[in-house]
């Protein structure tokens, strides 16, 4: 059984937070850079530049991304031979995040109750998911999420009946729908079967995948081109300027599903599709 104290959980997600909105992985800095070298749309083109000039001071000067340092999402996979000790898992990912964002000075947009909208003030709690799997290390990946994507997120039920042509035109439907507000270029992660908690879920996972890596199954490799490419044909461009480049990736995951349903979640990010990843143990 591998030991690992909640005081190294919390060093960890303190840690994460601060790369994670700070530093965007290699893989997307490098697809929205050839993406502007390919827009040949003048207005769209520098709104693409701003862009990487943003990032780049960014990781530079350790400043955040964006404004909008997101609620922050923790998925944690835990190895079964491995033992949290000295604390309580999710309040050490807790003091995490809350030391993150206060020592960084980040945005802090956590309300208690989504009625009653008091501050948090110190972006806890986090949105914490965890999964056993086998060995004897923890791996954690804190992705903050903004929510002017968040709220372009949409949900449907299909019927059994329908095709792998219908879900990419509800995907190209809700890009449509959302136009420059989820802040484009943007990334969608799409999940499709299980229930509908399962779906947001895989939906929200889909969004990790480093940009570029298309689903191992052809079937679903070639139905994420297609809607990328029809996302992309419809002309929103960067931050809603026009051009070629509206999204960056389509990411669809599926699962088994029940005979009678077809549950099918968009969860909708921007081009600031943030996460770091580091593992105990």
């Amino acid at each position: 059984m591998k030991e690992i104290k909640a005081a190294q959980v919390a060093d960890m997600v303190e840690f994460l937070c601060l790369k994670a909105n700070t530093v965007l992985p290699d893989e997307l800095c490098g697809m929205l850079k050839r993406c502007a070298e390919a827009e040949t749309n003048e207005t769209a083109a520098m709104a693409m530049k701003d862009i990487i000039a943003n990032y780049e001071l960014a990781a530079g000067e350790g400043l955040p991304i964006c404004q909008d340092t997101g609620m922050t999402v923790v998925f944690a996979d835990i190895g079964q031979d491995v033992h949290i000790t000295g604390g309580l898992f999710e309040e050490a990912v807790n003091e995490g995040v809350a030391r993150g964002y206060k020592n960084g000075c980040l945005r802090k947009s956590v309300v208690k109750d989504p009625l009653r909208r008091i501050n948090t003030e110190n972006n806890t709690p986090a949105i914490l998911h965890i999964r056993l799997v086998p060995g004897n290390k923890l791996r954690i990946t804190v992705a903050p999420k903004g929510f002017g994507s968040e709220n372009m997120s949409a949900m449907k039920m299909f019927l059994p009946s329908d095709t792998a042509d219908d879900i990419v035109g509800f995907l190209v439907e809700t890009v449509k729908k959302a136009g420059a507000r989820p802040c484009p270029p943007v990334i969608l992660g799409v999940g499709l079967g299980g229930t509908i908690e399962q779906a947001a879920l895989i939906a929200k996972r889909a969004l990790l995948r480093p940009v570029g890596h298309r689903n191992t199954d052809p079937f679903y490799a070639d139905m994420e081109d297609l809607a990328l490419k029809k996302i992309n044909d419809l002309g929103i461009g960067v931050q809603g300027f026009g051009g070629k480049c509206t999204a960056l990736a389509v990411n669809i995951e599926a699962v088994p599903t029940h005979i009678a349903g077809l549950p099918c979640m968009v969860n909708m990010s921007c081009h600031v599709t943030r996460h770091a990843q580091g593992s105990l143990g």
